[in-house]
């Protein structure tokens, strides 16, 4: 259905896809695979087995375009309120006095505000058919948390949360929704982990990183029986379940006659980005469209834009297996920026080998530029975007002004990942200018990457 002058765009629950779409087969080049940091060589799935789910394992390894989505997912994905709408933001296009069309996948209308649910769910359902009954994670700004807290509860598991210290003070709210469904939550560093101490005894106010929560996550899932992890984004398996967001929304702009000519989305380890993008890169791949793919990091962790493309391990304490992506070196402490799910050291490995191959173009800004722009956004289409989204809806600004600039008609499509009500403190530090910008310099960017691996 859509309704008058394409404002609102919804895809009918018939239309929902029944299969994510796994980007592998059709990357430029063969995906690196991860590796044994001791012995340098590929790691074996089953290794893996031992901290994710198995079948979630399968989907990583698989050559498969297409991987079917389960009934039972299927129906906890309509209750959550899928397909999600699409909105042209045709306030702000009047603003900027723009001939760009803008338009918006509205992930933010899911229970716990974004689009976070798509993978955990999915994980979820897998972890309880296979008996696991309890799953540790991290999470940075408590989106992902939130997400797989809910379903956990949906799935009758037990669920442990690592936050970033930082984001657990700025944050407060994301504790409780994680609780209300039923997690147990701690800051990170922790006292409840070998590796939360280690960091503790070093800094007492450590503000915490995505690195160091998952190493707690990991630590806690392999020392107990019938545990294992969840991850919010990186790896493959979690960005192909994000499709179910592009596939929706290819759909969508066919529904009124429209290709994007440019795709955009923030990073922070990539999973909403390749959500809204991978469905559409196939078609610039397979099928030689000449879309724009740009991905929109913070200034504060600048991993595309300053860091490397090599192997490092995926968190702090080194017990992961070595992961071929752009990096600023597990080590890296990100400054506490109100984006939290953006403070990840790395990318992934996947959107990594994009970036490498100059299929997907990448940009950062700093935070009170990014928070202007959200500013903008929710004076003129009534929508407060946490500050994550916020650094894509700067970079669709711009790109709109440049339309205008060049007085050329484009069509942008970017992902709304998620609503900032619970992001209120961010706003006020910007409203009483007390928002801080952060940027590494170039010597500890260097003095980060000597604790990258060197590996060929």
């Amino acid at each position: 259905m859509v309704n008058s002058q394409e404002n609102k765009i919804v895809l009918p629950s018939s239309e929902l896809p029944r299969s994510w779409y796994n980007i592998l087969p059709d990357l430029p080049e063969g995906l690196p695979p991860p590796l044994n940091p001791a012995t340098g060589e590929p790691v074996n799935p089953s290794v893996l087995e031992r901290i994710f789910a198995k079948e979630c394992i399968r989907q990583e390894m698989s050559s498969d375009r297409f991987i079917s989505i389960p009934p039972e997912i299927l129906e906890v994905y309509m209750m959550l309120g899928r397909p999600s709408p699409i909105f042209r933001a045709k306030r702000l296009e009047k603003i900027l006095n723009t001939p760009a069309e803008i338009y918006f996948k509205r992930e933010d209308l899911s229970p716990v505000g974004s689009h976070k649910p798509n993978t955990a769910v999915a994980q979820a359902y897998y972890l309880y058919k296979e008996g696991i009954e309890k799953v540790t994670t991290e999470t940075g700004a408590g989106q992902w948390g939130s997400a797989l807290a809910l379903a956990c509860s949906l799935f009758s598991l037990e669920s442990l949360v690592f936050m970033t210290r930082s984001s657990y003070n700025q944050k407060p709210y994301r504790r409780v929704v994680m609780e209300l469904f039923g997690a147990k939550v701690y800051a990170s560093p922790s006292d409840q982990t070998k590796a939360g101490r280690k960091f503790l005894n070093e800094n007492k106010d450590h503000p915490g990183s995505l690195g160091i929560a998952i190493s707690e996550a990991l630590e806690v899932a392999l020392g107990q029986e019938r545990t294992k992890y969840s991850l919010g984004s990186v790896l493959n398996h979690v960005l192909l379940h994000q499709t179910i967001v592009g596939l929706e929304a290819k759909k969508q702009m066919e529904m009124i006659e429209k290709y994007p000519d440019v795709v955009v989305g923030c990073i922070g380890g990539g999973s909403n980005f390749a959500g809204i993008s991978y469905p559409f890169i196939h078609d610039r791949i397979r099928l030689g469209k000449e879309t724009r793919f740009l991905a929109v990091e913070p200034k504060a962790v600048p991993s595309t834009t300053k860091g490397i493309y090599a192997y490092d391990f995926g968190d702090t304490a080194e017990i992961t297996p070595l992961l071929k992506m752009f990096t600023l070196g597990h080590n890296f402490t990100p400054s506490p920026i109100h984006a939290g799910g953006l403070r990840y050291h790395g990318k992934a490995p996947s959107l990594s080998l994009l970036v490498k191959n100059k299929i997907v173009e990448s940009v950062a800004y700093h935070q009170t530029e990014i928070m202007d722009a959200a500013v903008l956004f929710a004076r003129s289409e009534g929508i407060i975007p946490a500050p994550e989204t916020a650094h894509a809806i700067k970079a669709v600004i711009d790109l709109a002004l440049e339309s205008k600039k060049k007085e050329e008609k484009k069509v942008i499509l970017f992902n709304l990942s998620g609503h900032g009500l619970l992001d209120l403190k961010a706003y006020d530090d910007f409203n009483n200018s007390s928002l801080v910008d952060y940027e590494p310099s170039e010597e500890l960017i260097q003095k980060s990457l000597v604790s990258v691996p060197k590996v060929s």
